[in-house]
């Protein structure tokens, strides 16, 4: 028996994902559609009349949206020129992560995402009309996802689906991370989820229930009243489905007839709670605007959010520090059971600097990471007195470690580059934690700088974190002892003052 594959160029050079064929020399048989990367399609929807902010604009005395008037929700501009669509096609454009992008879209707009198309080099031919033109006569998202499935025959594919007239608050948002996080859960779905803002009602989104440890979703609540769930986890139509799950669609439209129940909230409620199908949380660190229906408010506060948020990147440096420590009383090894009574000294410390740059550039310090030495003599003496390990390799394995936790965890990261630099008055090699030091403050560069939170690495767990940096990828024999100290808790009545 032979194989003959048949594999596109992109795919040949390991970019993108396509499907092969893949046809066994046996009589009758014929595999298509077998995957080769992802068999994965996009499928992006912009087919809601956004009917509120329609006739805001449309009502607007003041003449300032008037050129705004009839324009599809996902084509509305930002300060920088781009339209919402244009944030989520860069996103998707960037990289050949999907053998095919499709739009939905409705009768009414249809004409002005042609033009978008044409001018934005997304094939015209990959846009679907749904026939409606109002709000009384849609048929529904998930309807317009079977739409798209049957007309483009994409029932044996992996799909990721966007709501396009939503906007993610970070421009630099990396949607190749939700991919290759998809990719390591092959047997699951993933739905994708953000930290909602204090002024954000639980009953204006779909909620989720994510188990800390293995990321999966256990419960999916639909704009649900703030004494149902403890969760502030809100879920966005940002889905990616396997397959299998696509083939269930058909089933709930079956049982589901009517519009009102054909959205993707309904849809994910109905797979979690009732089918309890196997689905992955992925958490971005930012949220989103513009999402559902909303009006020229809405529209004014993300127009208002662009502008600062383009202040705010003025690229000023992050600076974090972390304190020698001193054990009082106590030693892993010895009679106290491990117990410790140690304490942090203020006046030694290592601190870290970030700052966001093209490139990421990791600094060496003059001192402990030596490139220059005055001669043979001089290498010498350095390096029996101080050895080879000074802190950069601190720096370059706390980043490899936080880039595993986050991708392990269902974090997304935005795509920033960044140079980080340190320096420390710690005396070297004499018991006062001076590596661990780096490690922690480059641990809180790092979550500073990519906008986490406690809840995202919470702060139990940071100590093991740090002390698995040191053992696990430097081989560095260490405890807990100086990390817990060195991590601002809070333990029992008291707590310890984080600097």
């Amino acid at each position: 028996m032979t194989i003959t594959t048949i594999l596109s160029e992109s795919c040949r050079r390991g970019r993108g994902c396509c499907a092969a064929l893949i046809e066994l020399k046996e009589p009758g048989i014929i595999y298509k559609n077998a995957m080769v990367g992802h068999n994965l399609v996009c499928v992006i929807f912009t087919a809601g009349h956004a009917q509120r902010l329609s006739k805001e604009i449309e009502n607007d005395q003041t003449g300032k949206y008037a050129h705004l008037k009839g324009v599809p929700k996902a084509l509305l501009p930002s300060p920088q020129g781009k339209r919402t669509l244009d944030h989520w096609w860069d996103a998707i454009n960037r990289r050949q992560l999907f053998s095919d992008v499709f739009l939905v879209t409705n009768a009414d707009k249809y004409k002005y995402f042609e033009r978008w198309a044409t001018a934005s080099d997304f094939p015209v031919g990959n846009i679907i009309n749904d026939g409606s033109t109002t709000p009384a006569n849609s048929i529904g998202a998930l309807a317009d996802l079977e739409l798209a499935l049957r007309t483009k025959n994409l029932w044996d594919y992996d799909i990721l689906i966007i709501a396009g007239d939503m906007v993610f608050q970070d421009s630099k948002f990396d949607i190749a991370q939700v991919v290759d996080y998809f990719s390591h859960k092959p047997d699951g779905d993933l739905a994708i989820y953000y930290e909602m803002e204090e002024n954000e009602s639980t009953t204006s989104r779909g909620l989720v229930e994510v188990c800390p440890e293995s990321n999966r979703i256990l419960k999916f609540l639909e704009k649900p009243s703030p004494e149902e769930t403890a969760s502030r986890n809100a879920s966005v139509v940002f889905y990616t489905f396997r397959s299998s799950t696509i083939q269930m669609l058909l089933k709930y439209l079956h049982e589901f007839p009517s519009t009102e129940q054909r959205t993707f909230g309904a849809f994910m409620s109905w797979l979690i709670n009732v089918q309890n199908v196997m689905v992955y949380g992925m958490k971005l660190p930012t949220g989103f605007q513009l999402i559902g229906q909303v009006g020229l408010k809405d529209y004014e506060s993300w127009l208002s959010y662009l502008t600062s948020q383009a202040e705010k990147e003025s690229k000023d440096p992050i600076y974090k520090r972390a304190y020698a420590r001193v054990g009082l009383m106590g030693n892993p090894s010895d009679g106290f059971n491990g117990k410790t009574i140690s304490l942090s000294i203020a006046n030694f410390w290592a601190e870290v600097t970030i700052v966001e740059s093209p490139k990421l550039r990791l600094i060496p310090h003059p001192l402990n990471d030596p490139t220059e030495f005055g001669s043979m003599a001089d290498l010498h003496g350095i390096s029996t007195k101080e050895g080879y390990l000074g802190g950069l390799r601190l720096l370059q394995a706390t980043c490899k470690k936080f880039y595993s936790f986050c991708a392990k965890r269902g974090i997304a990261l935005t795509r920033r580059n960044f140079t980080l630099s340190y320096d420390t008055n710690i005396p070297r090699q004499v018991g006062l934690a001076g590596s661990s030091a780096i490690v922690t403050a480059t641990l809180k560069c790092l979550i500073a700088f990519f906008n986490l939170s406690d809840h995202d690495i919470p702060r139990p767990l940071q100590p093991q974190f740090i002390l698995d940096v040191e053992k696990d990828e430097l081989l560095i024999n260490a405890g807990l002892q100086d990390r817990v100290v060195q991590v601002p808790l809070q333990i029992g009545r008291g707590r310890q003052d984080g600097r």
